[in-house]
């Protein structure tokens, strides 16, 4: 550090360096300064400190401008003050989300109407693909003006795991299984059909055992909501009361129609409605869907709307509604026929 002020002789200039024994010394130069060349004048302390190229022992000479040498580190005769270095560490691999990962959720998210009077009954109800339970439930509140509610049935909107889905390229989607393609003639994804059929049991068996009985519990969706119901009553759960599906489909070589092969007791009824005008899954795939299930011995009603494309509509829901009112009765432990 450089200090100039005015002294009997002259300007003079204190210049605190380190002396080679490591403290520090001050030294006074009267008329110039050892680290600046040039008049000697108080001005010369506006010039910018720049470090010295080398680490002199005591000052730095040769530099242009005014320039003090940092004091170098103190050191001890026997440790060293700097830390110990560690060895390096691997760097961490960043887990990628796998569709055993993504769909292996142990709980769902739900969403849920609970009922005015006592519950006697539950209602599951899956949407479509990227959507939300709680997404499905507020476009039935916006399509109807009001919430879907009975005064005795428990309504639940479970929101489907996060899954890699191939139709968008791969992309984490809140799906309930992946296809390799949306196309009637395209096989099914059984292995991630599989997965969630075991995780919405799970959900159907909370209900049985809060007192709930299988044939007073109903399942239904839209779109994807609708197909994965068809395949949880009808491969895994034929004592349930019912199940719905609008706008949905099933693959021509869909493990449900293998299932029904084998059928050894009656089989829960279908509710099916299908827009005209659906662009996403052509109404011609709900029908045969409808007309194959039919065959296979399950008892089904099946309504088109004119004009309408992959959504819902206000009378659609009104009859579903007085469908699901018929199947669980508030007054009867049994669904009515």
């Amino acid at each position: 550090m450089i200090i100039v002020r005015e002294g009997p002789l002259g300007p003079e200039r204190w210049a605190w360096g380190m002396g080679g024994g490591g403290a520090g010394q001050a030294l006074r130069a009267r008329g110039r300064s050892p680290c600046v060349r040039g008049p000697a004048a108080v001005g010369a302390l506006s010039l910018p400190a720049r470090a010295c190229a080398a680490p002199p022992p005591a000052l730095c000479f040769s530099l242009p401008r005014a320039c003090a040498v940092p004091p170098p580190p103190r050191r001890s005769l026997s440790l060293s003050l700097s830390p110990r270095p560690r060895a390096c560490a691997a760097p961490r691999r960043r887990r990628q989300a796998s569709p055993a990962m993504a769909a292996g959720s142990a709980r769902l998210q739900l969403a849920v109407v609970t009922p005015a009077g006592k519950q006697r009954a539950s209602l599951i109800v899956l949407h479509g693909s990227g959507d939300s339970g709680q997404g499905m439930k507020d476009w039935i509140r916006r399509t109807l003006n009001r919430d879907l509610a009975f005064r005795h049935v428990k309504i639940i909107y479970p929101t489907a795991p996060l899954r890699p889905y191939t139709p968008r390229m791969g992309e984490l989607s809140p799906v309930w299984f992946d296809r390799y393609k949306i196309s009637i003639d395209s096989p099914e994804h059984l292995e991630s059909i599989n997965s969630m059929c075991q995780i919405l049991t799970d959900l159907i068996d909370d209900e049985v055992k809060s007192g709930i009985k299988k044939n007073r519990i109903l399942i239904g969706g839209f779109s994807m909501g609708g197909c994965m119901a068809l395949q949880l009553a009808y491969r895994k759960h034929q004592d349930l009361a019912g199940v719905f599906a609008l706008s949905s489909f099933l693959n021509k070589t869909s493990a449900v129609y293998q299932a029904l092969q084998k059928k050894e007791a009656s089989l829960p009824e279908l509710f099916q409605c299908h827009g005209t005008a659906d662009e996403l899954v052509p109404h011609s795939w709900g029908r045969e869907t409808n007309s194959r299930l039919r065959s296979l011995g399950v008892t089904t009603t099946f309504h088109s709307f004119p004009r309408l494309n992959h959504e819902l509509n206000r009378d659609e829901l009104e009859q579903l509604k007085s469908w699901i009112v018929k199947k669980l009765p508030e007054d009867a432990e049994t669904p009515s026929a």
